[in-house]
């Protein structure tokens, strides 16, 4: 590569000194490890060197650890059932605030233990009486051996939990996937004059050397491509659809290591105690709530009698639909991105009655969609991102790139916007996603630095429920992956964040990709907080 990755300060790396170049400076074309295919649009990206020096770096931030050989049997894989976990102290004493730590010990399917590390654990502590969670911080000691990390911030009898998402194995299969098998989600648009139509493939890369469609957004430079229909223009375009997803992607060696009951989202068991008892703080303590926002507080929060509280910001929770009508009178609320925002969109129209859906004769779960309340002039709008998106049906003339349409707002203190963009981009290279990215954050700098008091809120990913099928395109590894990526580009600029990852990992219910109506509630207190700070 002709760009040796390089660890910048992070103030180089976000705020806004962004805005100020406006890609003076070209570097070489991006060139990549892999050879690609002929279309592929990121291979044609032009970086200036500021934005190829931050490719790298956040590209070497997500670097994953690789077993010690392509090739590893399956009996010498991690095996969830085997490995143990134990509590450093468990009879130790412990007061809300201190830190406890846990041992995870990795072997494989004949009881060895591992020696390299790699595997994607998730962890929590919970006490299931009071509704109370967390996460952990995990950290890979690259030899088979991981330390899990906790904040207890509850008092009472706290309860261990640690899983194996994937087994590092597993993780070089997706990481191959990611590279070479980007076509492996594909979609597709019909093209339409008078009676006659057509409907050809399309994607952010094209393989061979059928003549295509450049559909790459003029504004954006987001590349997107269609085979051009036999008989028609591309200009007769009319729709987006997800076309569906390539079957027989693994070999029979490598669908071993993705079995539900075996080594997807499987428990690992203590080999002792698996709780501790917490004793209250002598006094009240709230000096923890100063600090300002950081989306790398970990964790950011906890769940206490079902509530989230966060760690850095006051939540109100907003139990009745009258307070929510008072935090949002007078204002436009814009939701961008994919259906886990839509369900905020879904949530605050049921729940507050003056919010009344608007029929724009949208397709059902696509849009756009708008809800009004006229009395209290409140404007609530969803609208999906751009392509890649795996909706059935949307019409090329409501295909918009978030970053083009946060250019088409005004901002103010009475606008309010939310953006989640993440699950689509799970089957593609991530310099994919950081383009994309790259884009939303140039718009989101522009806006704020015409309109200062416009609020902006990030929603994160979450993590969902994985099979066999599902992690080969949706698994939480690459959602975490994103998830980095997006926390770290972001960081150091005048927006919020909603934590949805810790929320759907702190939890009790099970992993969902759209979670159940009492997180979203959780995620909505948290979003409305922002937009009506209680004045303490």
């Amino acid at each position: 590569n002709l760009f040796p990755p390089q660890h910048l300060d992070d103030d180089t790396v976000s705020g806004s000194s962004w805005i100020t170049e406006n890609n003076v400076e070209h570097s070489l074309s991006q060139t990549t490890k892999t050879t690609r295919k002929p279309y592929c649009g990121y291979k044609q990206q032009t970086l200036s060197k500021r934005e190829q020096a931050e490719q790298e770096s956040l590209l070497a931030a997500i670097q994953w650890p690789k077993p010690p050989s392509r090739k590893i049997a399956f009996v010498q894989s991690t095996d969830p059932a085997r490995s143990d976990f134990m509590i450093v102290k468990p009879s130790g004493f412990f007061k809300v605030g201190d830190q406890l730590e846990v041992l995870v010990r990795m072997k494989d399917f004949q009881g060895k233990l591992k020696q390299y590390g790699g595997d994607y654990l998730q962890a929590r502590i919970h006490s299931p009486l009071l509704k109370a969670g967390a996460t952990g911080r995990i950290v890979d000691c690259h030899n088979g051996l991981y330390r899990v990390f906790f904040t207890l911030l509850w008092p009472g009898e706290v309860k261990v939990s640690v899983s194996l998402v994937h087994p590092s194995e597993a993780i070089q299969v997706l990481l191959r996937l990611r590279e070479e098998r980007p076509d492996r989600v594909y979609f597709k648009s019909s093209f339409k004059s008078g009676r006659y139509s057509e409907t050809t493939e399309c994607n952010v890369c094209l393989p061979g050397d059928l003549p295509v469609c450049n559909f790459t957004d003029l504004y954006t430079g987001e590349p997107w491509f269609c085979y051009k229909p036999r008989k028609l223009s591309c200009a007769s375009r009319i729709s987006h659809a997800k076309g569906g997803y390539q079957k027989g992607l693994l070999t029979q060696e490598e669908s071993l290591f993705f079995q539900s009951d075996v080594n997807i989202k499987r428990p690992i068991l203590s080999s002792g105690p698996d709780s501790v008892i917490v004793k209250p703080k002598a006094f009240t303590d709230s000096s923890n709530m100063d600090r300002a926002e950081d989306p790398t507080v970990s964790p950011s929060g906890y769940y206490y009698e079902d509530e989230w509280r966060s760690r850095t910001h006051w939540i109100h929770h907003f139990n009745k639909s009258d307070d929510i009508t008072k935090c949002l009178q007078g204002k436009v609320i814009h939701l961008f991105g994919d259906s886990t925002i839509r369900q905020w969109f879904e949530y605050l129209t049921a729940f507050v009655p003056d919010l009344v859906e608007f029929n724009l004769g949208s397709p059902k779960n696509v849009g756009p969609f708008m809800s009004v309340d006229l009395k209290h002039n409140i404007l609530l709008k969803f609208r999906c991102h751009g392509p890649p998106i795996r909706f059935s049906t949307v019409f090329s003339s409501e295909l918009r790139y978030i970053a083009n349409e946060l250019n088409g707002i005004v901002g103010g203190r009475n606008t309010v916007i939310a953006i989640t963009i993440w699950s689509h981009f799970s089957t593609f290279p991530v310099e994919v996603y950081i383009r994309r990215l790259r884009n939303i954050r140039r718009s989101i700098i522009q806006l704020l630095d015409r309109s200062p008091k416009t609020l902006i809120v990030i929603r994160t990913a979450n993590v969902q429920e994985l099979g066999p099928e599902v992690s080969l395109f949706n698994s939480d590894w690459y959602s975490f992956q994103l998830d980095s990526v997006m926390r770290k580009m972001f960081s150091g600029i005048a927006v919020h964040f909603v934590d949805a990852w810790e929320m759907s990992l702190a939890h009790y219910l099970p992993h969902n990709l759209h979670p159940k109506e009492v997180i979203v509630k959780n995620q909505i207190d948290a979003f409305l907080s922002y937009v009506c700070p209680l004045q303490t």
